[in-house]
């Protein structure tokens, strides 16, 4: 469903066009974060907070003690940091491990971990070493073996799965020069030969992860176009391509601010020759198949941030609790204080969001592709802020690279190493804008696909048909909710009631102002990027405080009672966060702060950048 600004540029329009038509439009299972959006919850969805079976947990148990002691013995993040390199015998170890094949079956030489335990065994990783981590993830959660998984066909996982259990690693190449968050620019084009038996691959792909070492990678490329409804229309197609095979050239390793370790760059192919066999899920796919991808690729960096987050919250306490100043510890002045407890209460919440969305995805009868960006833009978020907060509060050591302090003999905590790999995350598989957008698109389907008749192109009739039977829905819909009645779960813990109440009321009265924003802009709402923004923050607080609610009930069922301090402390800090959002629905300086970007924008502040050196 397209909504339209009439005002927009053809070629933003044929952009916003060519992703809407590669987008998953049928929502074949349940989800909760959609009807958290309009004004319902579903609690059946997330309570009880789902646990691992002991079987589970004792298998994912026995395989992270084994990487956890490899890593410790053999690696150094460091010397990684300062080398650029993992070295070889740890490449090989990884390899010996499975940790290349950690979510395939055992019965295709894997070591067959669930989602849950992969992402448990993600975030150790990621709290040691932030380039192992990405090593391990861009293979694994995005590579080939995810895929695969979704669309391969027995003949392709029967060839590659066991590569990958031998510790071949792979990559994806999708991002270009000129398309990034928009693909319909990608050049990079595979052209049939002989009867479409093969292709020819030609182009570039920039910032492929893995992709310098990789032995085998998922191209994304522009096949011949096909006609739709009388228009031409551009086909991406995902190949499977083995780097050993002529034609296939690094041209640059890319160097970044953090995760010195990864192997990330420029490839270049030319004429390189694949077969048709090797397409995956079909031709005119790839970016269907890229997005599906995603979903669940991209809860690994909800794992990595509450690993990463926590070794901070230790890092912390422990400086906090050994650092005096003006005769008392460091953690008893408030303003240090009141660190702490954000960092710990919203580590919570990561690891609410984190594991929940982990047994979703195991689950296979929940969509999930709200859920995913809802976690990893809170957690990615978050554990810059808590990286940023564990450097404040270790000063000037926080600042001091670990080799450094190691040599003055004091405490060599690598926080500004941390800082400088952590911060990728905001950016890395959909940035915390592109997040934003794709959540406001997915959270507002219901809605669009009742108006889309009353937009398209048809007869009276049709139309007037179309807006009887969407004022016969809303008339219902819409009383449900003014109802202050709510449906929290009777087991639901005493202590987390209040605020699990509040998230019924808040959903429903976000889904009105939903509804009243659509009625006012219509097609202009795509251009409103900041109140779409501000709706989804409403919706990922809120997501984050049923589950946090749903998490501290278990926990405290386990014994862990003081769960429930920190599900109150984050679930109240994220009710004045929620009550702030739904004030600047309203209440905002949008217009001042666009009409000064303008004038940045224009030179009309230039004088401003006068008397430095540009």
């Amino acid at each position: 469903m397209r909504m339209y600004d009439k005002n927009m540029s053809e070629e933003k329009k044929a952009s916003l066009e060519f992703a809407e038509d590669q987008r998953e439009t049928v929502w074949t299972y349940p989800s909760f974060g959609l009807q958290l959006f309009h004004g319902q919850l579903d609690w059946n969805l997330i309570h009880p907070f789902p646990v691992q079976t002991p079987e589970e947990k004792t298998k994912g148990d026995a395989y992270i003690a084994k990487l956890k002691d490899f890593l410790l013995k053999n690696l150094d993040p460091d010397e990684v940091d300062r080398t650029s390199i993992i070295p070889d015998h740890v490449m090989k170890g990884l390899g010996e491990l499975g940790a290349f094949a950690m979510k395939i079956q055992e019965k295709d030489g894997g070591v067959g971990l669930t989602q849950v335990n992969y992402n448990r065994a993600m975030h150790m990783v990621a709290s040691y070493c932030g380039s192992t981590a990405v090593l391990l993830s861009a293979h694994q959660s995005i590579g080939v073996p995810q895929p695969l998984k979704l669309f391969g066909t027995e003949a392709q996982k029967k060839k590659y799965f066991p590569m990958f259990a031998r510790g071949v690693v792979s990559a994806f190449a999708l991002t270009e020069l000129e398309a990034g968050s928009d693909p319909r620019n990608m050049s990079t084009t595979a052209t049939p030969i002989e009867d479409g038996k093969y292709f020819l691959i030609n182009g570039e792909k920039l910032w492929c992860t893995n992709g310098l070492i990789a032995g085998v990678i998922v191209v994304m490329a522009v096949t011949p176009p096909k006609i739709v409804h009388g228009k031409e229309r551009k086909q991406i197609t995902a190949f499977i391509v083995e780097t050993n095979t002529p034609g296939f050239e690094i041209v640059h390793r890319c160097m970044f601010l953090g995760l010195h370790g990864i192997q990330n760059g420029l490839i270049r192919f030319n004429n390189v020759k694949v077969p048709r066999e090797n397409i995956i899920l079909g031709e005119g796919e790839g970016l269907k198949l890229a997005l599906t991808t995603l979903n669940t690729g991209r809860l690994t960096l909800p794992a990595a941030s509450a690993g990463i987050s926590k070794w901070c919250l230790n890092v912390a306490r422990q400086w906090s609790s050994k650092r005096k100043q003006w005769g008392a510890l460091i953690g008893e002045h408030e303003s240090v204080a009141l660190k702490l407890s954000y960092m710990a209460s919203h580590i919570f919440a990561m690891d609410a969001m984190t594991w929940l969305t982990s047994h979703m995805a195991d689950d296979k009868h929940k969509d999930i592709r709200l859920e995913a960006a809802i976690a990893k833009y809170f957690c990615t978020y978050h554990s810059w802020l808590i990286a940023d907060e564990t450097l404040q509060i270790r000063g000037g050591q926080g600042y001091e690279t670990s080799s450094s302090l190691r040599q003055r003999g004091v405490d060599y905590w690598p926080v500004e190493r941390v800082l400088r790999d952590v911060r990728i995350n905001l950016i890395i598989e959909g940035t915390s804008e592109i997040m934003h957008l794709f959540m406001a698109r997915e959270a507002l389907d219901p809605h669009l696909e009742k108006i889309k008749p009353l937009l398209s192109r048809g007869s009276i009739g049709t139309k007037l048909k179309a807006l009887v039977k969407m004022a016969a829905y809303y008339a219902v819909w819409y009383p449900k909710l003014l109802f202050p009645f709510t449906s929290v779960p009777h087991d639901m813990h005493p202590r987390v009631v209040p605020y699990a109440r509040y998230a019924e009321r808040a959903s429903k009265r976000l889904a009105r102002s939903v509804f009243y924003i659509m009625m006012k802009y219509q097609q202009k709402l795509e251009s409103k990027q900041a109140l779409l923004n501000r709706i989804v923050d409403i919706g990922v607080e809120l997501f984050a405080v049923t589950s946090t609610c749903s998490y501290a009930t278990q926990l405290a069922k386990d014994g862990q009672h003081n769960a429930l301090d920190l599900a109150e402390a984050y679930c109240k800090t994220a009710k004045d966060r929620i009550e702030g959002f739904f004030v600047q629905l309203s209440h905002h300086h949008d217009k001042t702060n666009l009409a000064i970007a303008k004038k940045v924008l224009a030179k009309d502040f230039v004088w401003m950048e006068n008397d430095i050196i540009s």
